[in-house]
């Protein structure tokens, strides 16, 4: 399945993705001068939680892209319990 990200969606999952990167430069940077581990842990944690809200943003529009090929016919002949694999993989390697 290709992802196809378009107008408010993608530049929402961008956003999500750049504050992750700039929280994770962050968390680096505190590691790197000793700061004591309560600074560092709520910096790691909303780093992780922007990267589980951009991976959830991915998988619900690769849902809507999903629905949107059943009712216009499969891709590629795929059968509905292979498409229903497919997006359970996809939920799993985010929890």
């Amino acid at each position: 399945m290709e992802l196809e990200l378009e107008g408010a969606s993608l530049k929402s999952v961008l956003n999500r993705l750049r504050r992750a990167q700039g929280q994770i430069s962050g968390v680096i940077r505190m590691i790197e001068e000793g700061r004591d581990c309560e600074d560092v842990v709520p910096q790691l944690a909303a780093a992780s939680r922007a990267l589980d809200r951009a991976g959830f943003a991915i998988i619900a529009t690769g849902l809507q892209q999903c629905v949107i090929d059943i009712e216009s016919g499969r891709k590629d002949g795929e059968s509905s319990e292979a498409m229903r694999a497919r997006l359970e993989r996809l939920f799993l390697s985010l929890a």
